[in-house]
């Protein structure tokens, strides 16, 4: 296969195999895929974190909406709860400590 660089990127790879990291344009090259493939991860973890928190969102606002609300200490205290049993290895799901029979 043949490419066309553009004269900007073929002055870095050359800067980069003159830095003695890589040997050849192909090593300069996997690692700027790996860059990219990696960034395309980190933005889908992003966007699913996002839909995540949205949806925490909307369920905290529906449970408001129903009446289903906590004062400020019982809030507290699950976080507390939920440190503490974290800080264990024990896992928290939902409010709730999960422990194997």
């Amino acid at each position: 296969m043949t490419i066309e660089l553009k004269p900007e990127h073929q002055q870095m790879i050359d800067l980069a195999i003159r830095s003695g990291i890589y040997h050849d344009s192909g090593e300069v090259l996997d690692q700027a895929f790996e860059i990219i493939r990696a960034q395309l991860h980190s933005e889908d973890w992003l966007a699913e974190q996002r839909e995540a928190g949205a949806a925490h969102i909307a369920t905290g606002f529906a449970q408001a909406e129903r009446g289903e609300l906590m004062d400020g200490e019982a809030a507290i205290e699950v976080l507390h709860q939920r440190r503490a049993a974290r800080d264990r290895g024990l896992p928290y799901v939902d409010g709730r400590l999960i422990l194997k029979s």
